[in-house]
């Protein structure tokens, strides 16, 4: 295989990766799926795209497909990836992996049994911010890493979210804040202690039987004597969106960020700290799709209601790259299943100890 042809599943948040599959030199955009007919026509009018399907297990049955993009609603994209493994496609899948301890494990399982590659597609490991701080710490700028904290919130309280979302367990949704920490540090979640704050509205409670406005976990890893710290909240907390994290070191420590937009912040002495502006991280990527990682980016104006800017730290045609570089690599991605699910996991269980009180539970290791 020198080209990997791709169906794309979800054309919300999805229709975003089909100009980077289009000109990235190793993929077709071969397909694409929603359920709403009328929209899934006007995105496939819009990108030139042939082959359009409104049910998910037809387009499974496509032979001229080898790799589906899954960018459908959290509660299905456990039940979407074992479908498409078990059809013989690669599978990319927006976060979260799944919604329960079982679901991951068979995912996993389905990866090591058909030697197809499975993909988490976590931005947050992609960003430019997270990339630049990753070279800092390789280049043994930063040194010893003492400790970490990851946050991630956002308030969902206004109307017009999918229903599923409300009252969603803060750590339901945790790997953009998990990720980071796990990934700079190379190693496994292994311990969980969480403990939940405040209380959402009695109608957002029923849903889940969750009464948490916020969850603040503490994580311990293998082989490592460094803790971390995550927070996450949905609902009912006043908050500007975040996706932060913070790195301490022996030598140089790292906080981004508080205000979005603001640079972030370096610590390189006791008294000396500087804000820095954070280079784009084009010129790691294939030229054809570089563009796509830039804060300003140079895009066709016809397409630009499907592109989200150089939205999660541009971190979009890295995902890509990833993903198709290892099915042509015949090699397991970087966010595989098994990391992939013990970033899952960790939050999954993170929200029952904080329902037992704070209890530390054991993550389970594939």
């Amino acid at each position: 295989m020198d080209k990997v042809r791709v169906g794309i599943v979800g054309l919300g948040f999805g229709a975003e990766f089909i100009p980077i599959y289009q000109k990235y030199k190793a993929t077709e955009c071969v397909a694409v799926c929603r359920r709403d007919k009328k929209l899934l026509n006007e995105c496939a009018d819009k990108f030139n795209i042939e082959k359009r399907y409104d049910n998910y297990e037809e387009m499974l049955k496509d032979p001229d497909i080898d790799a589906v993009h899954i960018n459908s609603g959290l509660d299905q994209h456990a039940k979407m990836s074992i479908a498409a493994l078990k059809a013989g496609k690669h599978v990319a899948c927006t976060v979260p992996m799944a919604m329960t301890v079982d679901e991951c494990a068979e995912i996993v399982r389905l990866e090591d049994e058909t030697g197809l590659v499975y993909m988490m597609m976590e931005t947050a490991v992609y960003t430019r911010e997270y990339l630049y701080v990753k070279r800092q710490y390789e280049e043994g700028k930063i040194g010893k890493i003492q400790f970490l904290r990851g946050s991630h919130q956002q308030n969902m309280s206004l109307p017009g979210w999918p229903e599923y979302w409300y009252g969603l367990p803060p750590m339901y949704y945790p790997t953009h804040a998990i990720a980071p920490l796990v990934d700079i540090l190379d190693k496994p979640v292994t311990t969980v202690r969480c403990l939940g704050s405040g209380r959402i509205r009695d109608e957002y409670i029923a849903r889940y039987n969750s009464p948490f406005a916020v969850e603040t976990a503490q994580f311990t890893f293998a082989d490592s004597d460094v803790a971390c710290e995550v927070t996450r909240s949905l609902f009912d907390t006043i908050r500007q969106y975040r996706e932060s994290f913070d790195v301490y070191g022996t030598k140089m420590s790292f906080e981004w960020e508080q205000i979005a937009g603001e640079n972030m912040a370096v610590f390189t002495g006791i008294e000396d700290a500087e804000r820095v502006e954070v280079p784009d991280t084009d010129w790691m990527l294939p030229p054809e799709i570089a563009e796509f990682s830039l804060r300003e980016q140079v895009v066709d104006k016809t397409q630009v209601s499907f592109i989200q800017g150089a939205g999660h730290g541009g971190s979009h045609p890295h995902m890509v790259h990833e993903f198709i570089s290892a099915i042509l690599e015949g090699r397991r991605a970087h966010v595989d299943s098994k990391r992939a699910a013990n970033l899952t996991i960790a939050g999954i269980l993170a929200h029952e100890s904080a329902m037992r009180g704070g209890e530390v539970l054991e993550i389970p290791q594939f």
